[in-house]
């Protein structure tokens, strides 16, 4: 026999101190809670009379909504037991509840659908993705919005940090990704706020570590023998190529075209692909050597720098396949660096990123104006800039500790 009862959810509590009231249906030891819409003070629930107390001002009204519900609930309990023989309490909870569109991954998957328009299509597939990461946790589809306690969530997290062995950061956008279609569902008025489960969930995203190869490291990488390793000399060559002009992203770099190339005064122009900004900048002796080695007679202004992708009309006409060209290569790309740092016992794995890195901490040593690294590597922030300015002050203060006696 399924039992039904009123439970005050204290650990849900809100930031003025509400928590939800819920139906919890017990069957054969599984546990369903339902929402009633409630939400109470610790002070005005009668836990034992099963009752709201004097002191809440609907008091009586409420009582009377609550009474009608346990009643329901009861005679759809007993309804159910008495055609079948064997119900679940999931089978209970859809009985009393109704089943309705609080489907949390229908509602996600539509949801997703219907603001793709409005995000980058990076944002959209890791919207995507993120929810069938929790699907497969689940193990199933069939989940209502109310099934996802604070308990699941827990043990949602424990899954990604020790089955899937994701790092703090994974592990919190998965849980922010989630949290996000509560937020929408609430909006829309689809489900009641009580409901939102996450503020009994932290998770820390881990502490940004800014690495670079110092100038030696940089020395030892740029005479690198790489030669007739696939892809290996180009992967290089544009990573050389950010670390002396400006810092650029790895898709900004892939994308180059020579027509965005002024011989006349140096000059790179282009709009960068993570702010949207159009971004212009004047490009020294390194990369210019750079880039003589890439230019033909036969280069034409529409052609890419750096031949990587490998259908440029298809590239800027397809957002779609501009996301999965950009992703294969960086996948490529990223391979080659770490097997050339691994090759050279660098401390520290080798990614593309540590070109941006490098030449921002390397100008500052060299003594540019951190207003002038701030506008080459395109921070909307010079705080972000200053973050490079610190790692040069600490890496000073290790210099006085180690040679100042």
């Amino acid at each position: 026999m399924a039992s039904v009862k009123l439970i005050l959810r204290q650990h849900q509590a809100d930031k003025a101190g509400h928590s939800p009231l819920y139906l919890r249906v017990i069957k054969d030891r599984k546990t369903k809670f339902i929402t009633t819409g409630v939400k109470l003070l610790p002070t005005e629930w009668d836990e034992a009379k099963q009752k709201i107390k004097k002191n809440h001002p609907n008091s009586a009204r409420m009582n009377a909504f609550l009474s009608q519900k346990i009643a329901d609930a009861e005679g759809q309990v007993a309804d159910l037991e008495r055609k079948k023989k064997s119900v679940s309490a999931k089978k209970l909870k859809e009985a009393i509840k109704g089943k309705d569109s609080s489907n949390f991954f229908e509602y996600a998957y539509a949801r997703c659908e219907k603001i793709k328009s409005t995000l980058a299509l990076r944002t959209y597939l890791n919207y995507k993705r993120y929810t069938e990461k929790f699907e497969k946790f689940v193990g199933t589809n069939d989940l209502q919005f109310d099934d996802i306690t604070v308990t699941m969530l827990k043990d949602y997290v424990n899954y990604c940090s020790t089955t899937l062995k994701n790092g703090n950061t994974s592990v919190h956008y998965s849980i922010m990704i989630l949290a996000i279609m509560f937020k929408e569902a609430i909006r829309e008025e689809i489900i009641p706020a009580s409901l939102f489960p996450f503020p009994s969930i932290k998770v820390k995203k881990d502490k940004g570590t800014r690495l670079y190869l110092n100038p030696v490291q940089l020395e030892q990488f740029k005479n690198y023998d790489v030669s007739n390793v696939g892809k290996a000399e180009l992967v290089r060559d544009m990573f050389l190529f950010s670390v002396y002009g400006g810092g650029l992203r790895f898709g900004d770099v892939m994308e180059l075209q020579w027509k965005l190339f002024n011989e006349e005064d140096n000059r790179i122009t282009k709009k960068i692909r993570k702010s949207g900004r159009q971004h212009s900048f004047k490009v020294g002796e390194s990369a210019l050597n750079i880039l003589k080695k890439y230019k033909t007679p036969l280069s034409k202004p529409d052609d890419f720098i750096f031949p990587m992708i490998a259908d440029r009309e298809r590239y800027f006409t397809d957002d779609y396949y501009r996301y999965t060209e950009t992703e294969r290569n960086g996948h490529t790309a990223n391979f080659h660096l770490r097997t050339i740092g691994k090759d050279l016992n660098f401390p520290y794995t080798v990614s593309f990123h540590l070109s941006r890195h490098t030449f921002a901490t390397n100008a500052l040593n060299n003594g540019m104006r951190i207003e002038f690294v701030s506008k080459l590597m395109d921070h909307t922030d010079i705080g972000v800039t200053q973050i490079y300015a610190k790692i040069i002050s600490d890496e000073l203060d290790k210099a006085v500790d180690q040679f100042v006696k």
